[in-house]
């Protein structure tokens, strides 16, 4: 480890002395989670790796985006994150591929269809609007489906279902580094009949040079995200909820021509919209649930070189659209005293167009896609038995089978079973198959195959939970590997020169995760976290031999957490996270030579320093009238009664330099501020 890293960890341990509490940080051996088995289940009843991010440390997290707070949590990297605001971001659960981690809002699955790969855009969601994220580890596609070989990110949003009275609500107002700006405000409220939530988030910022360029006039890229959601759920009988919502994002920002080359406009834009419905059915203890979900995303990038050319391009437009819908029945029911049933069925049909236009130094050049012949369809059965004996034996067997428009069907299986030696100690083990199938573009596009095979993975995991001193000490040890066969492979024919997507590789990966929370004190947790990961991918060379390599790009094989949080009063919170990433491997594209240049990334930590401060105003009985003192009184009754609270954020303290990507910049020191208040 580096002098500069050790320096880090003494910094965050000697926060120690200053702290007392964060009970939001330690995990409770039966916290009910939803994504591991769709229904409410107790972690302690499940074999399956759960984290949990708490509204609390959602709250606490002013000034972070999704994929900041995502990239702290073990054995998760988004490459990315701390890159420009309007950055793409690349998510790698367990050291898996972008494409192999399913992104669910509210537990249903969400894709983009136009992309490359299919995989959600998790800038098309303000953290300001999601109360909680279950991220669930390992192979899911029995109750997923299709990407979920690695894992499903369950992103679960604010709703009113929770509100305690008819009127409530939220709001936050933040500025800090680069101009930037971050606001929210939502209402919610509950009658005996009917809750409701709206919210809307506000980000803006002038952000910094994307590309690490040496350019005279590099300019900044500058970064607009608004969100709004509102939804309701209607208590239509005593034994039917129905439950309508609606979600719509949109994104405008600056980019860069590629990795060292800067651009002066090139801009893109970005709308995501879902909208739906989900209705709950009880029948005794049997609850049957019935949904439906549109999902569409349109992006444009437009390069119209008016100020620079530093590109091929003299002008070039990209026009991206892609509709889902997705239609889920399934039913939870018991099966004697020990066994619940979860049976379902789904459907998901995808279309998308595509346009790109450009106006370059070697001519014209033009491409185009429509719905009339990229679509693809799936239908899907499923079932999975979870069996518990209320003692210290469960165990989870399911299985699926999918039917695909173009390539027809395959199956999945998955055994969790999990054994509570005593009120200390937990083993688990989980054993299954997963798929992806083929995104549009690469059964369609000019280089599509229609021939293409879904791929298939198997993994396999073994872990040990271990409860210390009344569970005021827990640790968690995950041994991981996964085996993934029919690997998708962009291959280009060097004879004739034409190039398409075929099924060639293989690809096998393994891990290990190591998380601790300690309580040091009544107030006061430590939290740490370890994680490895290895891969190689087997690929035929063009005399039909097999050769290996490792390919995990971008992807640190070791990487470090330690998160230090206390209630040092009653008003004041303050927290402390320092995360190392080891040597990473990178490939950037060399618009000089025309060639793939392969490169190591030094390895870097961050410190971050979070605090919040809650204000009470004691009341007063109104003074004499005036205007002075009616102001007053009316700021004192308002902080009085209400939970209003300043917070600060600054992340990267020790001003740390770094690379995420080859050629792309990073944020150094950066700091926020602002109040929230809910009332």
């Amino acid at each position: 480890m580096s002098k500069k890293f050790l320096t880090l960890i003494a910094i965050g341990a000697s926060l120690n002395a200053l702290a007392q509490k964060d009970t939001s940080r330690t995990s409770s051996l039966d916290e009910v989670v939803i994504t591991a088995t769709k229904f409410p289940i107790k972690t302690s009843a499940t074999g399956k790796v759960v984290t949990v991010i708490t509204q609390q440390q959602l709250e606490q997290s002013g000034g972070k985006d999704l994929a900041q707070i995502l990239t702290e949590q073990t054995g998760l990297y988004v490459n990315g994150a701390n890159s420009n605001y309007g950055k793409d971001k690349s998510i790698y659960l367990r050291g898996a591929s972008v494409a192999y981690t399913l992104i669910t809002i509210d537990g249903v699955p969400v894709y983009d269809a136009s992309g490359i790969g299919g995989n959600f855009d998790i800038r098309n969601l303000s953290v300001n609007l999601v109360e909680r994220i279950e991220i669930l580890k390992g192979s899911q596609s029995t109750l997923y489906g299709s990407d979920a070989i690695a894992g499903v990110i369950n992103i679960i949003t604010k709703k009113g279902d929770k509100a305690t009275k008819p009127l409530g609500g939220n709001a936050l107002v933040s500025y800090g580094s680069n101009n930037t700006v971050n606001a929210n405000a939502g209402i919610n409220g509950k009658t005996k009949s009917i809750n409701y939530y709206a919210g809307y988030s506000y980000l803006k910022t002038d952000g910094i040079n994307e590309a690490n360029s040496t350019s005279a006039n590099a300019d900044k890229d500058g970064y607009k995200q608004q969100s709004f959601q509102a939804g309701f759920g209607v208590q239509a009988a005593k034994n039917i909820l129905i439950s309508p919502y609606f979600r719509y994002t949109s994104l405008k920002g600056s980019l860069d021509q590629g990795a060292f080359v800067d651009e002066l406009d090139y801009t893109y834009t970005q709308k995501s919209l879902q909208t739906g419905l989900k209705s709950e059915l009880t029948f005794g203890k049997t609850k049957l649930n019935v949904l439906y979900n549109y999902n569409k995303v349109e992006r444009e990038y437009i390069d119209d070189s008016t100020l620079s050319q530093n590109g091929f391009d003299k002008y070039s437009r990209g026009s991206y659209k892609g509709t889902e819908h997705f239609v889920d029945a399934y039913a939870n029911f018991g099966l004697g005293k020990y066994t619940k049933l979860t049976v379902g069925a789904d459907f998901r049909t995808s279309k998308t167009t595509q346009d790109y236009l450009s106006l370059g130094s070697f001519g014209p050049y033009a491409t185009s896609l429509n719905t009339d012949s990229i679509k693809q369809n799936q239908v899907s059965i499923y079932a999975a038995a979870n069996f518990s004996n209320n003692k210290n034996f469960n165990v989870e067997v399911g299985g699926r089978y999918n039917n695909h428009s173009t390539y027809g069907g395959n199956g999945v299986f998955n055994i969790n079973p999990s054994y509570q030696v005593d009120d200390e100690i937990k083993v688990f083990a989980n054993v299954s198959s997963a798929y992806r199938t083929p995104s549009l573009y690469q059964l369609y596009s000019e280089y599509g195959n229609k021939s293409l095979k879904p791929e298939v993975a198997f993994s396999a995991e073994l872990g040990l939970e271990h409860y210390f001193e009344d569970k005021a000490i827990k640790t968690q040890v995950v041994v991981f590997s996964r085996n993934v066969k029919d690997v998708i492979f962009f291959y280009t024919d060097y004879t004739t020169y034409q190039s398409k997507y075929i099924n060639q590789d293989k690809q096998k990966d393994l891990g290990v995760e190591f998380d601790a929370s300690f309580k040091l004190a009544k107030n006061t947790t430590l939290k740490t976290s370890y994680t490895f990961v290895d891969g190689n991918i087997s690929t035929k060379t063009g005399a039909g031999k097999d050769t290996t390599f490792n390919n995990l790009l971008r992807r640190p094989k070791h990487t470090f957490g330690l998160n230090l949080a206390s209630q040092i009063t009653k008003r004041l919170f303050a927290s402390a996270n320092l995360s190392w990433f080891g040597e990473r491997k990178d490939a950037y594209f060399d618009n000089n030579t025309f060639t793939t240049t392969y490169v190591t990334l030094n390895s870097y930590a961050l410190l971050d320093i979070y605090a919040e401060y809650g204000f009470i105003v004691k009341k007063y009985q109104q003074p004499p009238t005036n205007f002075f003192n009616n102001l007053y009184f009316s700021v004192a009754s308002f902080f009085s009664s209400h939970k209003v609270r300043a917070f600060i954020n600054a992340r990267n303290i020790a001003n740390s330099k770094y690379t995420e990507i080859s050629g792309f910049n990073t944020l150094g020191t950066n700091i926020y501020f602002g109040l929230k208040a809910q009332f």
